[in-house]
């Protein structure tokens, strides 16, 4: 078990590592293509930049959209994300393993607040899971892979805290560490193919939507046409969606 472990955590690892690079780097490029190319077909050239650097930020760091709706979930998903992206980036013995491949390394965290911060992952992705089975609303909206992404995230952090803080016998840890490389690899090597994608698309989301989303020209025109407002004023007080258009000043 134990050579299993040592592929896991080497030759497996780095393919699975230069797989998620290179699937992530084509995301990324075939985002920038189709957001320059919609910018060139569009004829409103106009960008407002100052708006989507703002909005990026705000979807970036939504402390002031955590309150909004469902604050609860939203606080426990918001806590969630930090400690997927903290713990296994700056964990000491993460980045003496990339240290000792690579031949360089980081910041680590203290192991007390790894430890806390891996709790708080497992809490809060406990929470994000009852929090989508049992809302009607929820759970409508979700796709299969929002109910099999948290307990897969979470698998590498219950075992890898097992492995660091409970005191097993030498079988049982083998099992666990091997659950724990084996898993991480695994989500590794699915970033690009699923959702989780968003990790790095989300910072060109508002970017893409400001340039791509526009109406084409003469689209207003063709709209007041499908309503039923076709030759008739644009001052026309309130038009409602599906109601009688209201007459034209000489009309009977």
């Amino acid at each position: 078990m134990e050579s299993w472990i040592q592929f896991g955590r080497g030759p497996l690892f780095r393919l699975c590592f230069v797989l998620m690079v290179l699937g992530l780097g084509r995301l990324l490029l075939m985002t920038v293509i189709g957001t320059v190319a919609a910018y060139r077909r569009n004829p409103d050239k106009i960008v407002p930049w100052k708006e989507l650097i703002n909005k990026t930020f705000a979807w970036l760091i939504p402390v002031n959209r955590l309150w909004r709706k469902r604050p609860l979930y939203s606080t426990f998903s918001f806590l969630f994300h930090v400690g997927l992206i903290i713990v296994p980036l700056f964990l000491a013995a993460h980045v003496m393993l990339w240290h000792r491949s690579v031949g360089f390394g980081w910041f680590k965290l203290p192991q007390t607040l790894a430890d806390r911060m891996t709790l708080l992952v497992i809490v809060t992705g406990a929470m994000l899971i009852i929090g989508r089975v049992f809302n009607r609303n929820a759970r409508f909206l979700s796709r299969w892979q929002d109910f099999i992404w948290p307990p897969l995230l979470m698998v590498p952090f219950v075992t890898g805290y097992a492995c660091a803080n409970l005191e097993v016998g030498p079988g049982a840890y083998r099992l666990l560490m091997l659950i724990h490389v084996f898993s991480g690899d695994l989500i590794i090597v699915m970033i690009p193919f699923t959702k989780i994608a968003h990790c790095v698309l989300m910072p060109l989301s508002q970017l893409v939507t400001g340039i791509g989303w526009k109406f084409p020209a003469g689209a207003g025109d063709r709209v007041i046409e499908t309503l039923g407002y076709g030759g008739r004023p644009t001052w026309v007080d309130k038009p409602r969606l599906g109601g009688k258009p209201a007459p034209v000043e000489g009309e009977g």
